[in-house]
């Protein structure tokens, strides 16, 4: 069972990982015109998928 309080950093930590995804995005545009991918995907992904794990 989760905490309030868990359930608030849950929430909080996806939320900068979405701003972080937005902030790479001209990074992750560039690196991929030179062939390297940027997987910040997986890591949205991830903490989207904890944060619905903490609902009730």
């Amino acid at each position: 069972m989760t905490t309030r309080a868990h359930r608030a950093a849950m929430f909080t930590l996806y939320q900068l990982t979405i701003l972080l995804g937005i902030l790479l995005m001209p990074i992750a545009l560039l690196t991929r015109q030179a062939g390297v991918s940027f997987p910040i995907h997986r890591v949205i992904g991830r903490m989207e998928a904890a944060y619905e794990r903490t609902q009730p």
